[in-house]
């Protein structure tokens, strides 16, 4: 008698599992700083104001990465806050609250985005005052 995975658990568990060390093995120091894909915290905070939404969007996910050692980008990213394009504001939000209590500037630039026009932007600012903060936001 053979046992056998159904084909969408099976492909959830390959996901998970390579999913799972990529962050783990990514963050390395060069010269002192954190990189992440390669990159510098700094060079990652550059693209904060680059050009491209896309590359705004993706500078700020990357910044996540870092967790609280991505603090040094707190001021970009809150200044992102009020970009024009949902995504970006989302993606900054997000890494705010990956950053966590050190980014505790974020906190009224954040409360302003709870009334946004885009409910996951709004959803996203919540849970990030709540990883700053510690306290549920209503």
């Amino acid at each position: 008698m053979s046992f056998r995975i159904p084909t969408a658990l099976a492909t959830l568990g390959l996901l998970l599992i390579a999913a799972s060390p990529a962050s783990a093995q990514e963050m390395k120091m060069v010269k002192g700083q954190p990189t992440w894909d390669g990159r510098t915290l700094n060079e990652w905070i550059k693209d904060l104001s680059a050009p491209a939404p896309y590359t705004r969007h993706s500078a700020a996910y990357a910044i996540a990465e870092f967790g609280p050692k991505g603090a040094p980008a707190v001021p970009a990213l809150i200044k992102n806050l009020e970009d024009d394009q949902p995504t970006v504001r989302y993606s900054s939000a997000l890494a705010l609250g990956d950053i966590g209590p050190t980014a505790k500037d974020a906190v009224e630039p954040l409360k302003k985005l709870l009334d946004d026009r885009n409910e996951d932007v709004a959803a996203i600012a919540r849970k990030s005052l709540k990883k700053i903060t510690g306290e549920t936001i209503e």
